[in-house]
């Protein structure tokens, strides 16, 4: 990694340990201590509370939970289960209990996986009443006959459910989308690393000079964007022009990409070109692979061109949805850093993907300009000639990324090689 890389990496996972103990979940404390932990990197960050109850399209704002304590009192007197060692311990969304059961009959409330003995899942109840321990199945192996108390002391109460929102205006109301979900507990890769590096986007994208806005949203999965599309629908589809989820974008195996429902949208093709040159073999999804919000942002009649960016895809690392999923094995800040820089490239694409038209008849003299003499050192006759491919392709038609596609080359480079050549009143930049 450069310095400058390490530099980012290291913020980023810094931050990532800061919000590792908060109990995320659907609603609750946990998701607001994240967010006001969001808030103090990025200040303009607005906090929106969605009461329990209120209607968002098919779907019911559900009951606010706050755990307040967790564990399970083995025949001996041990402390086992307990919430306040790992957050995965209780079953998301349990209901307030408080009862001595056998161990047969404890049972059925356990979850465990025998083929993982040493992880705990990650298991949530958010729609039906129930309570439950997750415990690894070593753990479980070794539970003792007899009684065991049951304490579950949490609240679940109408509340509120609480999502949070930055719009950072550019020169044009056209809009970028960031989303990202902040829901899961003690989870780094599926979770903390889409917080983190959409945050660190955030407070970069608002520090620079922008041509398109960005709305980038962080908000519980699968109701948080459905409450939010409700909410915001009709601004949306009127200026959302790309968008990407973010999410398991942390670890250092490989980059994925699942586009979205059209396939074809300018996010897609910019996601998909800055991927083949940072990672020539990263692994592209189908949108029947989908699991994310890229499901609510590509719904039919809302249809919005979200994708989705990640390192590796959820479900495809062993990890996933358990207590191995660590900031200390999986996470890294070189992972991070990478994931970081990879959408901060695909932001800046579409940034400057503009339609560059030739101001010279023919081909311009380059010598005159100076441009010939300058570039006649080692490489300057493949340079002048990549200036001149790029100038045949400037017709105000074609956009940098299409101009880029067709001489197989990054469009980071076609940056600089337009820049060059705006810099000598050859071209102009039209924006379409």
């Amino acid at each position: 990694m450069s310095n400058l890389e390490s530099e980012i990496g290291s913020k980023l996972y810094e931050f990532a340990e800061k919000l590792w103990p908060f109990n995320r979940s659907l609603t609750g404390n946990g998701v607001r201590q994240t967010l006001c932990a969001i808030k103090e990197v990025i200040p303009g960050l607005r906090l929106h509370e969605v009461p329990s109850g209120e209607k968002a399209f098919d779907w019911i704002v559900p009951k606010e939970w706050n755990v307040v304590d967790a564990y399970l009192i083995t025949p001996n007197g041990n402390k086992i289960c307990d919430f306040k060692m790992n957050n995965l311990h209780l079953v998301g969304y349990s209901i307030p209990t408080r009862v001595n059961l056998r161990l047969e009959d404890l049972q059925k409330h356990l979850h465990s996986l025998p083929d993982q003995k040493d992880a705990i899942p990650y298991i949530t109840s958010y729609y039906e009443p129930r309570w439950g321990f997750c415990l690894s199945q070593n753990e479980r192996d070794q539970l003792i006959p007899g009684i065991y108390e049951v304490h579950i002391d949490v609240e679940l109460v109408d509340g509120s459910l609480t999502y949070g929102e930055i719009l950072l205006p550019g020169q044009v109301e056209k809009e970028i989308l960031l989303s990202t979900y902040v829901c899961h507990p003690m989870m780094a890769n599926n979770e903390l690393s889409g917080i983190v590096v959409t945050t660190y986007l955030a407070k970069w994208l608002s520090e620079i000079d922008k041509y398109y806005s960005y709305r980038i949203v962080f908000l519980p999965e699968t109701i948080g964007s459905i409450v939010y599309i409700s909410k915001n629908l009709a601004t949306l589809k009127k200026n959302i022009v790309a968008g990407y989820v973010l999410t398991c974008i942390g670890d250092e195996r490989t980059y994925s990409f699942l586009p979205s429902r059209l396939g074809d949208t300018l996010g897609d093709r910019m996601a998909m070109h800055v991927m083949k040159y940072i990672e020539p073999n990263y692994k592209r999804y189908r949108w029947l692979d989908r699991g994310s919000d890229e499901r609510q942002y590509c719904s039919p009649k809302i249809d919005l061109p979200v994708a989705s960016i990640m390192r590796t895809k959820y479900g495809e690392f062993p990890e996933y949805h358990t207590s191995l999923d660590r900031l200390d094995t999986v996470v890294t800040a070189t992972g991070l850093a990478g994931g970081y820089n990879l959408v901060k490239k695909v932001l800046l694409g579409i940034e400057n993907n503009y339609y560059p038209e030739s101001l010279i008849l023919c081909e311009p003299q380059m010598g005159k300009r100076g441009l010939y003499a300058t570039l006649s050192q080692k490489g300057s006759a493949q340079i002048h000639r990549k200036l001149l491919n790029v100038l045949s392709y400037c017709d105000g038609n074609s956009s940098l990324l299409e101009i880029s596609d067709i001489l197989e080359i990054p469009i980071w480079e076609a940056f600089d090689l337009i820049e060059l050549l705006f810099g000598h009143q050859l071209v102009e930049k039209l924006r379409k």
